[in-house]
């Protein structure tokens, strides 16, 4: 039996959240995007304005108000009940704190029709800490996306020994017809691919900042020359949001910990949380 995936609800609309709620919905999905509170909702709204106007610059096919018609299109709703009542496919996006994660999937699991696929966006956490919370663990994987997925288009998929592999080929066909070039874990690995790779590289950046060895300017510039790369560790961080990187740090091991209070220290407690609020290790207009 095939699983037909039409409604999706993106449960947070940070960063992350909002771009892959702004792109399911530009591919012709019906999207509700959810969050905690009006203010919340409204930040989201003007994410998704600024998401049309760089669709509109960047991606083929955005032009003659698709963009802007796919703003206007996507619902939001700070009710999780209402949000999730027709869902096929709900992606988790919230903050990455295995507690808040777990509490959440455990109303979802209460709220969401029986057919729902639930799909966790977790930067590092296994799908397996989650799946005993989401009443449905046959239906719930993890599908982790790049940030700017309109660019850097990558869907790792990654289930757990007890995901349906009906739900995994119908999560991977999502990813496709969503304009993702689907990445297939055939098992576990906490930061998949893409973070397993990126998350040592970046924090070997902050511990030679946060060190005092070198300013990230100059621990940036010697990775792009030395490498090629068209980016160094602060300016990815700074693409992602530093809040992320902060909350992974604080939940890790000693070392980690200090990294996030210079983190916290240095940046956010200033407001500097990345290209978001206009500046992090850089500023920007």
């Amino acid at each position: 039996m095939s699983i037909d995936i039409r409604k999706v609800t993106v449960l947070g609309t940070g960063v992350l959240g909002s771009q892959i709620a702004f792109q399911t919905a530009f591919s012709g999905f019906e999207v509700t995007a959810y969050d905690i509170s009006d203010d919340a909702l409204k930040a989201a709204r003007d994410r998704f304005d600024k998401l049309a106007a760089i669709y509109r610059d960047e991606v083929a096919g955005a032009g003659a108000g698709k963009a802007e018609r796919t703003a206007a299109g996507i619902t939001l709703s700070s009710d999780l009940a209402a949000a999730v009542r027709d869902a096929d496919l709900v992606v988790e996006a919230v903050p990455e704190v295995l507690s808040l994660k777990q509490g959440t999937y455990e109303k979802l699991g209460e709220l969401a029709p029986e057919r729902a696929i639930f799909a966790t966006n977790s930067s590092t956490l296994l799908p397996s800490a989650l799946k005993d919370f989401t009443g449905r663990p046959d239906r719930f994987l993890a599908l982790h996306f790049a940030n700017q997925v309109w660019k850097f288009n990558t869907a790792e998929v990654m289930g757990t020994p007890e995901t349906d592999p009906a739900v995994f080929a119908a999560v991977v066909d999502f990813a496709s017809a969503i304009g993702m070039v689907p990445i297939e874990l055939h098992k576990e690995k906490a930061g998949y691919v893409l973070n397993s790779l990126l998350v040592p590289f970046l924090n070997s950046g902050m511990a030679l900042a946060a060190g005092g060895y070198a300013e990230p300017e100059a621990v940036d510039k010697t990775w792009r020359i030395a490498t090629g790369a068209p980016m160094g560790p602060f300016q990815i961080l700074d693409v992602i949001g530093l809040t992320t990187p902060y909350n992974i740090l604080a939940n890790s091991d000693e070392n980690g910990q200090r990294l996030a209070k210079w983190l916290q220290d240095n940046y956010i407690d200033k407001g500097k949380l990345g290209i978001a609020t206009g500046e992090g290790f850089y500023k920007y207009s």
